[in-house]
């Protein structure tokens, strides 16, 4: 155990801080009991603040959505994520959320400066500082600071659950979203599903000297052995590490090759209606890329 209480070894933290670049899978974390979340142990670990999950309708993946392309960037450190719950009486238990400005304004720094370097023109502020008016109340003052300082990229706020109605409605209005801890996990999810689920999604762990780049999914223990599932979200996960390594050649290589079999659409795993096997579509992606 680690000294979050995660089952981390010591040595596959060295090696990502010595390597600063990481690719991994999903990792189940118990419901209700056992030890707590792996991802969130590696993220405090390694200080990976920022959560990226760009969300992109993909050529030959019919969904009721076309053409969204969104960016949700989630802090990932603090928020109910820190952990810090207690039993106050029996029955009763306390689950503290914490909110700081340094991490906010880290968090919407991130966002705009992520905004300008992609050619994105919009970001947007979720929240809930109707209700939480301290908390949120700071995370969306602290935004509004940041933003200030980023007068080339526009920018409002929004009520995370208007927010999520319209997401539903008009998603094509939205560029990049910047969200507390626990309102990016949900968000980050719904938007999967305007483009597919979370088997087409990608998703990095970002800190300012180390990244680590995962598929947004679960360990989906239900299908485990199975070889059915799809690894499209893990495949697009190495993609965007490539990016950030700078291997943009190879990237773009495999992007295509992922976009040639999905378009012609011969072969699919099951969850995008089709029938191949996981090894199957990574066969034909590895043939595409022979071509």
């Amino acid at each position: 155990m680690d000294r979050f209480g995660i089952p981390l070894p010591a040595t596959l933290l060295d090696s990502i801080r010595r390597n600063r670049v990481a690719l991994k899978g999903p990792v189940t974390t118990p419901v209700g009991g056992g030890f707590t979340s792996v991802n969130v142990g590696l993220r405090k670990a390694l200080d990976l603040f920022a959560n990226l999950r760009p969300v992109k309708s993909l050529p030959g993946v019919r969904t009721r959505y076309e053409k969204v392309d969104l960016i949700v960037v989630r802090e990932n450190t603090e928020d109910l994520y820190a952990g810090l719950e207690h039993e106050v009486v029996p029955g009763v238990v306390e689950s503290l959320k914490i909110t700081t400005e340094a991490s906010s304004a880290r968090i919407a720094r991130f966002a705009f400066d992520y905004a300008r370097q992609h050619g994105r023109t919009r970001v947007t502020a979720v929240h809930k500082a109707n209700i939480m008016k301290m908390g949120d109340g700071l995370f969306l003052n602290t935004f509004r600071q940041i933003a200030a300082e980023h007068p080339d990229i526009a920018s409002d706020d929004r009520i995370v659950d208007a927010t999520c109605m319209q997401l539903v409605m008009n998603p094509e209005k939205f560029d990049v979203l910047v969200l507390p801890n626990l309102y990016g996990d949900i968000v980050s999810d719904l938007c999967a599903g305007l483009v597919g689920g979370l088997g087409v999604v990608p998703g990095a762990n970002l800190g300012a000297d180390i990244a680590v780049f995962e598929a947004v999914h679960g360990s989906a223990p239900d299908i485990a052995g199975k070889n059915v599932a799809n690894p499209t979200a893990l495949l697009l996960s190495g993609v965007l590490m490539l990016r950030h390594i700078g291997e943009t050649a190879v990237a773009n290589r495999i992007m295509s090759a992922l976009e040639k079999i999905l378009t012609e659409g011969r072969v699919r795993t099951r969850d995008l209606g089709g029938s191949a096997s996981t090894t199957e579509f990574a066969d034909a992606i590895c043939e595409q890329l022979g071509a």
